[in-house]
Order: C-alpha cells, then structure tokens, then sequence
C-alpha cells in the first residue's frame, strides 16, 4: 500500500506545483520565467546536496557534462513551459505538457525497436487528437474574443495557436529528454546509475539558476526578493518533493504507479478551477479528457 500512498503524494504535490507555477507566472513580469529557473534550480541544488550526504555518494563533476544534453532537454522544456504559463491556461497547459510521455514512447518504437501493443498506439492516438482539438478550439476562442464588441479581454492570458506552442514544445522536447534517459538509464548497458543522473540533473540546473541570476541582477539590474517570489518558490519546492516521493512509488509498483502518477494534470486542472476561476467551454474540457485518457493508457501499458 505504500506506493498508492507515494503515488498520492506525487498527484498533489506535482498538481500543487503547477498552480504555483502559473500564480508565479506574472505577463507583466517580462522575468518571470527566468525568476522561476532560479527558484527551481536553487532549491533542487540544496536537495542535490543533502541527497548525497545522506546516501553517502561519490559524486564527480563530470557526470554534469556526461549528462548534460539530457539535463539541458529537461530544464529547457520546463523553461519554456514557464514562460507558456504567462500566456495560457493551467488547465489547458498541464495535460498537453503532460502528454511528452507519447512523444517518448514514439521515439522507443522506432529508435528501439520497442514492437507497442495496439492498447498503447491507441493512447498515443488519444493524445495527439486531443492536442489537436486543443489547438483547433483555442484559435476559436481567439476568434470570438476578435470580433466581441465592447467586452473586456483578460490580459492575464492569450489564447490561440501562438499561446499552445509553449506547452507543445515543452512536449516536444521533455519527450526527447525520457527518450535520451532511456538510452542513459538503460537497465542492460547503463552509461550511469539513477542516483548519478538525478545529482546530474539537479546540480546542471543549480548552475543554469546561477547563470540566470547573474544576467538577472548584474546585466538587467533587476533586484530578485525571495519573500516577493514566494510563489515561485513553493512551486520548487512543491516540484522537488513530488520527485523524491516518484522514486518510490516507481520503486514499488511502477505500472500502476505510472498511471496515477501521469494523471496529476487531472489535480492541475481542478486546483486551476477552485483558485485561478479559470473557465473552460465544454468542447476544451472534452479534448482534455481526451489527453488525459491517452496519458493514462499510456501510463498502465507502456511498460507492459
């Protein structure tokens, strides 16, 4: 029973990590994406650190470079997805950035020659229609939005197909990332070990949030206060909290763990309801089932 409980963990803290991504996300803000790397990268460093003296590992620097082109998928992605939370819903984002786990398994079919059962191909279906009807219902509402006379547009957001790019992208690329750990975590001839690539990962985006707030507080003169950017901060430590807790529930019972696991944007989605007063037509809520529903076959089946 420990996994279902790891795995409710993971849902609420990965799901409460989003709804602190999006309330750190300010479109008046033109840092405030880089002001989140920061914020993730600083608390994932002090984690890195206290993980490896508690397990006691030797840990080279070099491992950083070995790593670095899967570290460098990972934090761009989630770069970008900071910078789409300025300009699009939580509850339109989360699933579609969710749906890179279709983009891996692609990549394994063919790279890997992974034959996939039809249950599997069916998810993956499932998730590029839903993406796509994401998109189409999107540049419909720009439309309406256009052509409304006299009604107030929210500028916390701006819909349409140049706002769904983000998540897409960060789909795009996190799905490269898992593909390339796949190859680096490859239980037959591993190029390192998990615990190796996790302090990679963490100490590569520790490094990137240094760089940020260098070019941040010296090059644009912008002042960076913790307590302002609480929210910020929460979603870090909520993002690094729901990571170790995924450990272990994988550890346990990683199929149906995955499954539970790769629903969280469904906890996005309600936590975006109740505090962000997000509305959704019926026509969005139906593509993001749709996601949702490819994101969990894909989950229960994909290791199968």
């Amino acid at each position: 029973m420990g996994w279902f409980i790891n795995s409710l963990i993971v849902i609420a803290a990965w799901g409460s990590a989003d709804l602190f991504y999006k309330k750190g996300s300010d479109r008046k803000d033109r840092y405030s994406a880089i002001k989140i790397v920061i914020a993730v990268g600083f608390v994932m460093g002090i984690h890195a650190i206290i993980y490896m003296l508690i397990n006691q590992i030797d840990f080279s620097p070099m491992l950083m470079l070995k790593y670095l082109p899967v570290s460098l998928m990972y934090a761009g992605s989630m770069a970008i997805g900071y910078v789409g939370l300025r300009y699009i819903e939580l509850s339109v984002c989360s699933p579609i950035q969710n749906s890179s786990g279709a983009v891996a398994s692609i990549l394994c079919f063919i790279f890997l020659k992974i034959k996939p059962l039809p249950i599997v191909i069916l998810g993956i279906a499932l998730i590029s229609v839903g993406i796509f009807l994401l998109s189409l219902f999107e540049k419909k509402e720009e439309d309406k939005l256009r052509t409304a006379s006299g009604e107030a547009v929210d500028k916390k957001y701006v819909t349409g197909a140049l706002a769904i790019i983000f998540p897409i992208l960060y789909c795009i690329i996190d799905g490269l990332g898992t593909f390339a750990d796949a190859i680096y975590l490859n239980e037959d001839k591993p190029i390192m070990s998990e615990d190796e690539a996790l302090l990679a990962y963490e100490f590569t985006f520790l490094l990137i949030a240094a760089i940020c707030f260098i070019y941040l507080r010296f090059i644009k003169k912008e002042r960076f206060n913790v307590i302002k950017e609480h929210d910020k901060f929460f979603a870090a430590g909520f993002e690094t909290l729901g990571q170790y807790f995924y450990v272990f529930a994988m550890a346990d019972e990683s199929s149906v763990a995955a499954a539970m696991v790769s629903a969280y944007c469904v906890f996005s989605v309600i936590l975006s309801r109740l505090f962000l007063k997000e509305k959704l037509t019926f026509k969005q809520y139906i593509a993001i089932i749709t996601v949702t529903a490819g994101i969990i076959l894909l989950g229960i089946f994909s290791d199968v």
